[in-house]
């Protein structure tokens, strides 16, 4: 393979101290994929992800809709308000590609 790569350019001249590295590199990286490190037990433990809390707020849409937003983040009432007008807004123009 590495004599393939030097074929490539005519007149170069391969060093061997690099084609030595690049062959070490190459047999240090299969041996690593043929043994993974192993994972601990606890790993992912004490990283304040465990139980992240779910935020949820409830809105009535315009015309008898509902909509749930979830998020990890809190959801402020403007959010709340802004989010419930954007999907009004795409649900009204859906309604009026219907009807065209």
């Amino acid at each position: 393979m590495l004599a393939a790569a030097g074929a490539l350019r005519p007149g170069f001249r391969r060093s061997p101290s690099r084609v030595r590295s690049t062959r070490e590199a190459m047999l240090r990286e299969y041996a690593r994929s043929q043994s993974p490190r192993e994972a601990r037990e606890d790993a992912g433990s004490g990283d304040g992800l465990d139980e992240p809390e779910v935020h949820r707020e409830e809105i009535e849409l315009p015309g008898g809709g509902h909509l749930v937003l979830t998020d990890i983040e809190a959801i402020t009432p403007d959010r709340a308000e802004k989010t419930a007008a954007r999907i009004a807004q795409i649900l009204e123009s859906r309604e009026r590609d219907r009807q065209s």
